[in-house]
């Protein structure tokens, strides 16, 4: 059996989980003992109420069979109507002559064994009424002088305050879960001041947070501590490394090219000297793609299209053929501007390494915005999209070299800003150009 639909109406929340398995189990308890105890109880007392009405009835019945005349029979009766409680007519109303059957509302349960008993221990019943007045109970008995109406108070056979335990059920129950919800929100808290420092921290912010909570909570908090503490101090060091990396690197670089300049022209010196620079463009790549600094920065509230419109702008002025197509309005959202600009860049730049022109879309929502690049080139097959965004991948076969040089970090760069702002680049196939769309998708 598929249970796939249950999953789409169960909360998704941990407040509304946790509730759902506080609450449930206790009120399906409480509605399986309520029902069976209330059944049993309310329909024991009624049978034994309804049980000691039988013998004032069979009482009445004796009485205007012993008498010698119906006049006799009134009389007897009225005697007995002020002792016992009841309104007996002899012979019955006309009303009650010809109705035929018991008449009882759908939901009065209690009257189900009013009914029966009566209908068990007094064969001679023609009709019982309990709709015609909600207090009453109408009985129709044949006698031998006749039809005799007997009509007695409703609460001489059946419970009068039935619900009474339930509505005291039901109100301890809110009581109850409102006390389980005050702690239950007390033991989330630190739960969800986990998730959201967890969170800041992906998109490369510190928040300040405190270990606090149930043992297994503050568990989980040292551990992020920890964790945290170990990433900063790996970027530290990565970045002392790669400041030592770029120093050590340059100089070599630096004498080789001299050497070289002052050599005679040759065609191996001017080999030489094209790989030289390879490998300079080579260490550059590498250390803006390892640096702390490109995802660095304070977030900044900035209108989402304005943003796009200057990147686009300062592209086409340093000779990019781009194209923004249509982003209108005053949406804003928060974001490192210049780490996603480096990125929006980078695939500006790629866009027009390997294709003739470039447009850029933006479509805002409310959980998102997406900010596309398509352009006119050969595209990347979907099979080795996953692995363009790689670091240091080459897509010789799929992407045109003789365009310029390259070293494969520029999606890897785009995608890792990305990341830090808690979104994700993704790579298609564009509708637009018939080359490759690549889409930089961030959250609001």
């Amino acid at each position: 059996m598929n249970f796939r639909w249950l999953k789409q109406v169960m909360p998704r929340g941990l407040y509304g989980r946790a509730a759902l398995i506080l609450i449930l189990p206790v009120v399906t308890i409480q509605l399986v003992v309520s029902v069976v105890f209330i059944q049993r109880h309310f329909e024991r007392v009624t049978r034994q109420m309804t049980e000691g009405m039988v013998r004032e009835i069979v009482l009445l019945d004796q009485v205007v069979t012993r008498a010698q005349t119906t006049e006799a029979a009134r009389v007897r009766l009225a005697e007995l109507d002020e002792a016992l409680g009841f309104v007996t007519t002899l012979p019955a109303p006309v009303a009650v002559a010809k109705s035929r059957g018991d008449r009882r509302k759908f939901l009065d349960l209690t009257g189900i064994v009013v009914l029966s008993t009566l209908h068990e221990n007094l064969p001679a019943i023609r009709s019982i009424d309990l709709v015609s007045d909600d207090n009453k109970v109408a009985v129709a008995l044949e006698t031998p002088k006749g039809l005799l109406s007997i009509v007695f108070p409703r609460g001489r056979v059946s419970a009068s305050n039935p619900h009474q335990l339930l509505v005291l059920m039901v109100f301890v129950s809110i009581l109850m879960t409102l006390i389980a919800y005050l702690f239950l929100r007390n033991q989330l808290r630190p739960i969800r001041r986990l998730a959201r420092a967890a969170e800041a921290f992906g998109k490369g912010r510190n928040v300040d947070y405190r270990v606090s909570g149930a043992t297994e909570v503050r568990s989980a908090g040292s551990a992020f501590l920890d964790m945290r503490a170990r990433i900063e101090r790996q970027i530290e060091q990565r970045t002392l490394m790669l400041s030592g990396v770029s120093h050590d690197l340059r100089t070599p670089l630096t004498r080789l090219r001299l050497a070289l300049s002052m050599m005679p022209e040759s065609p191996d010196v001017e080999a030489m000297e094209r790989d030289v620079d390879e490998m300079g463009r080579l260490v550059d790549a590498f250390l803006d793609f390892a640096r702390e600094g490109a995802t660095q920065g304070d977030p900044e509230t900035l209108e989402i299209c304005g943003f796009v419109r200057g990147v686009v702008e300062d592209a086409q002025r340093t000779g990019h053929k781009v194209t923004l197509i249509g982003c209108e309005g005053n949406e804003t959202a928060t974001f490192r501007p210049d780490a996603l600009r480096r990125a929006f860049e980078n695939l500006i730049g790629n866009a027009n390494r390997y294709g003739e022109r470039a447009e850029v879309t933006v479509s805002i929502g409310k959980t998102g915005w997406r900010i596309a690049v398509h352009d006119d080139g050969p595209g990347i097959p979907p099979e080795r999209r996953e692995e363009a965004l790689r670091p240091f991948t080459r897509l010789d076969p799929a992407r045109n070299q003789d365009r310029g040089q390259g070293v494969g970090l520029g999606l890897s760069i785009a995608a890792d800003i990305l990341r830090s702002h808690g979104g994700s680049l993704k790579l298609g196939h564009s509708e637009r150009l018939g080359g490759l769309m690549a889409e930089m998708i961030l959250p609001r």
